[in-house]
């Protein structure tokens, strides 16, 4: 795929290789809403248009409350691999999924646990990201888990960050 935007997102779900495609189940349903409602962009467009990997290559099982983030050897592991892609896309944009993601791109030292997804959300972000500089929008992750996403603030950060990647130069000479 020659793309300049990569989306970039926690892990595979469980039922993600049952479909053979990433965000196949309820997290994609509510993504590719959020993506055709902020940029017009329908799920199809999206994943010919949009690379589309993951910090940790593996589902990394469930937990209380569903899906458990990959830790920190996992996400490890994967480096490696999601470096690799960076390095051939070389992607002008990483639209950057969910907190776990977020970490990842923008870095701990950047976002740390004590920051709130309020402080990231919303915003273009320029970043160095495994060897390549980008630009990076977050948005959380939209598996349902949190509720974030539909607190008075959380809807006005994300129709934001999404008018930011409809505006954004890659995603306009790629989507449009």
């Amino acid at each position: 795929m020659d793309t300049a935007v990569m989306l970039v997102g926690q892990a595979p779900g469980a039922h993600e290789s049952t479909y053979g495609k990433p965000f196949a189940y309820t997290a994609g349903k509510t993504l590719f809403k959020w993506m055709e409602k902020g940029t017009g962009i329908d799920e199809e467009s999206f994943r010919e248009n949009v690379y589309i990997a993951a910090v940790a290559r593996c589902f990394p099982g469930k937990s209380g409350r569903g899906d458990r983030e990959p830790n920190a050897e996992e996400i490890a592991r994967c480096r490696e691999h999601l470096k690799k892609e960076v390095q051939i896309l070389k992607p002008d944009l990483i639209i950057a999924v969910g907190r776990v993601a977020i970490t990842e791109v923008l870095g701990v030292d950047t976002f740390p646990k004590s920051r709130t997804l309020s402080e990231v959300v919303g915003k273009k972000i320029k970043a160095h990201f495994l060897g390549q500089d980008v630009d990076v929008i977050c948005l959380p992750h939209p598996s349902g888990v949190s509720s974030w996403p539909h607190t008075e603030e959380g809807k006005k950060k994300l129709t934001a960050a999404l008018r930011i990647l409809k505006n954004h130069p890659a995603w306009q000479n790629q989507l449009t």
